[in-house]
C-alpha cells in the first residue's frame, strides 16, 4: 500500500478544506476524499438510532455492521447501508456529534482503514484533521490549511444561509468553531496539529483562486521533490 501517493490537507473546522480540496483534485485529475464526511455520516447514524455517544455504544461490532460507500458521484458522496447521507451530513447540528465520536479509538481505526483502502488505485487528495500526522504520515505532500476563527465562522455562516439555514447567528457559529478547535486540538487521540513537514497556508486574507493556485504550486513542487508522477 503506497501511503506516499496522498496529498494530505489538514486544518481546523471551517478552514475551507472540503471545497478547495475537491477543486484541487478535479483540476489535477486526482481522487478527492472528504474524511470529514465519513465522521459526519457516522454521526448521522448515531443520532438516527438514538445512541448515546460513548465508546461502549460505538464499538467495533457496531461499526463493522455498517457498509460505507464513498465517491459514487457528487450527489452520492457517501452512503451507509445503502442510504445516501450526502445532504444530511451538512446539517449544522451534526458537527457536535461528529466531533464527539471522532475522539473514539474504534471510530478512528475503522475510518483510517477505510481511507487507506481508497488510495490503492489512485493518487488522492485527502482532507481532515490528522491525515498527515496519523493516517498517512508518509504522504508525499502535506498541507496545513487554516484561517482566523472569525473568518472561518463567517464562511460557515454564509454556507448555512446559502442552504436555507438562516436561523443561526454569527456569535453562535463562532462559539461552535472555537469549541470544535478546543476539542480537536486537545483530544488524547490523534489531536489536530500541524505535521512537522507540512506546508502551512493561512487563507485569512486570500481569495479562493489565490488559495487554489497556491495549493497547486505546493503539490507540484512536492511531487517533483519526491519523484511522484501526477
Amino acid at each position: 500500500m503506497l501511503y506516499e501517493t496522498v496529498v494530505a490537507i489538514d486544518g481546523p473546522s471551517g478552514s475551507g478544506k472540503s471545497s478547495i480540496a475537491r477543486d484541487l483534485a478535479s483540476d489535477m485529475g486526482l481522487l478527492y476524499v472528504d474524511t470529514g464526511s465519513m465522521f459526519r455520516a457516522l454521526a448521522v447514524v448515531v443520532l438516527e438510532r438514538g445512541l448515546s455517544p460513548t465508546e461502549e455504544n460505538i464499538d467495533k461490532p457496531f461499526l463493522d455492521s455498517l457498509r460505507l460507500e464513498y465517491g459514487i458521484s457528487p450527489e452520492e458522496l457517501i452512503k451507509i447501508n445503502g442510504k445516501n447521507l450526502t445532504e444530511s451530513i451538512r446539517e449544522h447540528h451534526i458537527s457536535s456529534m461528529a466531533s464527539k465520536i471522532s475522539g473514539f479509538t474504534t471510530v478512528r481505526e475503522f475510518l483510517a482503514n477505510f481511507q487507506r483502502n481508497l488510495v490503492r488505485q489512485k493518487i488522492c487528495v485527502m482532507e481532515g484533521r490528522d491525515i498527515g500526522t496519523v493516517v498517512f504520515p508518509k504522504a508525499f505532500c502535506k498541507i496545513y490549511l487554516t484561517a482566523s476563527d472569525k473568518i472561518r465562522a463567517e464562511r460557515r455562516l454564509k454556507q448555512l444561509r446559502e442552504k436555507g439555514q438562516g436561523s443561526y447567528k454569527f456569535e453562535d457559529i463562532l462559539r461552535d468553531v472555537r469549541e470544535r478547535d478546543e476539542n480537536d486540538s486537545k483530544r488524547a487521540l490523534a489531536p489536530l496539529k500541524q505535521a512537522e513537514d507540512a506546508k502551512k497556508l493561512d487563507t485569512t486574507n486570500l481569495g479562493y483562486q489565490e488559495v487554489l493556485d497556491a495549493l497547486k504550486a505546493i503539490v507540484l513542487k512536492s511531487a517533483k521533490e519526491k519523484d511522484v508522477e501526477l
